[in-house]
């Protein structure tokens, strides 16, 4: 499966029961930061555009950033001999399957929301790969799958039924987000046109999108939402 030949939903109104995910929109992951996804900037308009519409009808709208500590074993200056890119797994699961370069320190500009995203409406921030000994994509589990970051507890406690995932970058943080919901319990909806991804490994967003589909996920496009 490629962009090209997803199937899209169509005609979706947005309820006071849906949540809007902005996924790790920040400064490192744009073009010119330290883990840069390619295009990434392009899909910020969109967002806003979308955080607007949301609001409007009263859904939640929650945003996530990485926020790891300078030490974080998923950089690969934390590993002699190893460079970002390069293929890791930890032991027990928690850092892997690559290493990366020292991106979205706390507190540094890296880790700051872009400056073109408008967060007015957000009704919540995640801060997510805090623990400097576990890697974390999704905005609901770290990568050890068994620590919580308190998104799912949060939704529920709302009566949210629906989620609609957007962000950076495609196939990792925002794949790894949409699947979680969808194992917790949420139909997850998948912006294709609000997201972009790394590719790696090689293959990485086709196969993301596959899994993805498998798990029930549906795709649309910022024109499926009724405005």
């Amino acid at each position: 499966m490629n962009l090209d030949a997803i199937d899209i939903e169509r005609s979706i109104d947005v309820q006071v029961s849906d949540a809007l995910l902005v996924v790790d929109v920040q400064n490192d992951f744009i073009p010119g930061g330290a883990l840069a996804v390619e295009e990434g900037d392009e899909i910020i308009a969109g967002i806003n555009k979308m955080t607007e519409s949301f609001n409007e009808k009263n859904a939640k709208i929650v945003f996530t950033q990485d926020w790891h500590p300078i030490d974080h074993l998923s950089f690969a200056s934390m590993h002699a001999g190893k460079d970002p890119g390069d293929a890791y797994q930890s032991e027990d699961g928690s850092v892997g399957p690559i290493l990366w370069p020292n991106h979205c320190v706390q507190g540094t500009n890296g880790a700051h929301f872009h400056e073109d995203l408008d967060t007015t409406h957000g009704d919540l921030i995640i801060r997510k790969g805090t623990n400097p000994r576990i890697d974390s994509y999704s905005a609901f589990l770290e990568n050890d799958k068994k620590t919580e970051t308190g998104l799912a507890g949060y939704l529920k406690s709302l009566n949210i039924k629906r989620i609609f995932v957007s962000g950076l970058a495609l196939d990792y943080c925002c794949y790894f987000t949409a699947i979680d919901g969808a194992n917790f319990g949420f139909n997850v909806f998948f912006f294709i046109d609000l997201t972009k991804g790394i590719d790696q490994p090689p293959d990485n967003i086709i196969n993301s999108l596959n899994d993805m589909k498998s798990k029930g996920v549906k795709f649309i496009k910022m024109e499926s939402i009724n405005t």
